[in-house]
């Protein structure tokens, strides 16, 4: 079954996609970020354009976006129920990724946008979002995950998300391990009529500081250099400098549409008003007013859901703990799914930071029994459990005291339980 029937219930729904154009981004780390720059940067063209992020993080609405902007829930619910009754009527069974972009595609029909942004869930090729045709593939990244599904060497993950790229198409390749290089080189030449942009090659950037922001890290201001064009002092508001890494291939993608023809080429303040003002929930995500009951203090959230991901982002979870002086140790508050190196993610972590582990309502989410016996026999700091997300996080706010750091990490399905429990809005 998988995605087989996605095409089927396109075609029961008149094919909503059809004269939709754009891009759609898979790889393993990166793929969130690099869509919100992306759509930033096309709405900078005077063009409105859908997105489709995946996955959700609060409400499933967050996953039909219009320049930025999560649908309504009375809007999501009339496309949903489109798509839905089509199921129905023709018998087909689709799993849950096929529903959302099929959902998605019928609401930029009804919406009148031609434009998308696309956010591939795990695969290349059989994602269910590879069936809206369009002809800009961007790669952010290749890293040993999902394993179970995708393969367990890198040339075997690299093929299964490489292989999305379709003859006459333009792909743009974000930074790759040598192993990784090689294997999209292989899948590539196997396509006809492919233009591709390379990163440290067709593609590069450079970023510079420049003062800082309210969150006390430094402002980055980027330069990117395409075959089309250079874009200079792009500024850069999502933490950590793999951020501007993903910038740059979001420019490139802009670059790559305007190439095509599918965006006119953006007005170069305009471009670098709508980047700043560009935020991505969950990704390094600092709530420095948090409360929980009678608790007040600083939560940092970070979606990184593999052992390259947390590397990636443990440098800025290392400054902003050492941030304001405070007396006692961050603590963190994980979770994972069951088949995640939770060792690894924890690893580039201060051993000594007090742990809460815990389980989020996901259905392949592991249990605190699971990860418990999982953990390192180097681990020196206490380490708690706790049955769901808002015991584990009154637990963390019980060990940090007043106005400590609480760092919640390890599966974006906790991210958005904790936004939640902040009463935090989706955005």
């Amino acid at each position: 079954m998988r995605q087989a029937n996605v095409p089927r219930l396109l075609d029961a729904l008149g094919r909503p996609e059809q004269g939709l154009r754009g891009m759609l981004v898979v790889g393993t780390n990166g793929k969130g970020s690099t869509c919100a720059f992306a759509v930033s940067a096309v709405a900078a063209a005077g063009v409105h354009v859908g997105s489709m992020p995946s996955p959700h993080l609060q409400e499933l609405r967050e996953r039909i976006r219009i320049d930025g902007v999560p649908v309504t829930r009375a809007e999501y619910t009339a496309a949903f129920a489109e798509v839905w009754q089509a199921i129905e009527r023709h018998r087909l069974p689709v799993l849950a990724q096929g529903i959302y972009a099929a959902t998605a595609a019928v609401h930029l029909r009804r919406a009148g946008i031609g434009l998308a942004v696309a956010e591939a869930s795990i695969g290349g090729s059989r994602a269910a979002a590879a069936e809206l045709g369009l002809d800009v593939k961007v790669v952010t990244g290749i890293g040993l995950d999902h394993t179970r599904l995708l393969g367990t060497s890198l040339t075997q993950i690299t093929q299964a998300k490489v292989a999305a790229a379709k003859d006459g198409d333009h792909v743009v390749l974000g930074r790759l391990a040598p192993e990784a290089a090689t294997a999209a080189e292989q899948v590539l030449k196997e396509r006809t009529g492919l233009s591709v942009w390379r990163m440290d090659h067709e593609i590069r950037y450079t970023a510079r500081a420049a003062g800082h922001g309210d969150d006390g890290g430094p402002t980055t201001l980027v330069d990117v250099f395409t075959p089309r064009a250079v874009h200079r002092d792009l500024p850069c508001p999502l933490s950590g400098t793999h951020q501007h890494h993903n910038l740059a291939l979001a420019i490139a993608a802009m670059d790559s549409m305007a190439e095509r023809g599918h965006i006119p080429a953006p007005d170069a303040e305009r471009l670098r008003a709508r980047l700043a003002a560009t935020r991505w929930p969950g990704r390094l995500e600092l709530v420095a007013h948090a409360r929980l009951n009678d608790w007040t203090g600083s939560v940092l959230m970070d979606g990184a859901t593999n052992p390259q991901g947390v590397a990636t982002v443990a440098p800025q979870i290392l400054r902003q703990a050492r941030a304001d002086g405070r007396s006692r140790p961050p603590v963190l508050v994980f979770a994972a799914m069951d088949d995640k190196d939770a060792p690894g993610m924890l690893a580039p972590l201060p051993a000594h930071w007090p742990l809460v582990l815990t389980r989020t309502d996901a259905p392949h989410a592991a249990s605190c029994v699971t990860l418990h016996r999982q953990l390192s026999p180097h681990r020196q700091g206490p380490c708690l459990s706790a049955e769901n997300t808002m015991t584990a996080l009154h637990r963390a706010a019980e060990l940090t005291g007043p106005g400590g750091l609480i760092i919640v990490l390890g599966s974006l399905r906790l991210v958005g339980e904790t936004r939640t429990a902040l009463a935090l809005e989706p955005v």
